[in-house]
């Protein structure tokens, strides 16, 4: 589907997609707002979600555990809407810049997947860390969105 990877010239410097997918066909994707560059998610692309991605404009992803192809936001509503892709200089890592209006991209209902932070200093005991939740509001009951379906918690 995508060019051949046949040297490290061409990949890195030159014009044609080269994408590089792992041993499981896949290739890992930051996704980050394109109003406020916050990241909203990680998730990861096989060759046909990466297609679909460019052809319609809005994020597919593949399910590691369903096994199938994920039409980001298709239950929930809140479909992001693609505005530019990017891609490393070795070509094995996707950037996403997407719009997803006052919407949501977490399953759990956040508007970012990233929405705790973890505290930095001195560890006494790691199994103890708590963490901060920098979202304190959801934007969507994933109970609601949800009911009925394959738990989508599982990417």
């Amino acid at each position: 589907m995508f060019k051949k990877r046949e040297n490290v010239q061409e990949i890195e410097e030159g014009i044609l997609l080269s994408p590089k997918f792992d041993n499981d066909g896949l290739i890992p994707v930051v996704t980050t707002c394109s109003k406020t560059e916050e990241v909203l998610m990680q998730g990861y692309m096989n060759v046909e979600a990466l297609k679909r991605t460019i052809e319609t404009k809005e994020a597919h992803y593949w399910s590691r555990s369903r096994k199938q192809i994920w039409h980001k936001g298709k239950t929930s509503g809140y479909i992001q809407k693609v505005i530019e892709i990017r891609i490393d200089d070795d070509q094995d890592s996707i950037w996403l810049k997407v719009d997803i209006g006052q919407g949501a991209s977490c399953h759990v209902g956040y508007r970012s997947c990233f929405y705790r932070s973890i505290p930095l200093g001195k560890i006494d005991n790691a199994r103890n860390i708590k963490m901060r939740f920098e979202e304190k509001e959801k934007l969507f009951d994933p109970e609601e969105v949800y009911k009925g379906e394959e738990n989508p918690t599982k990417v």
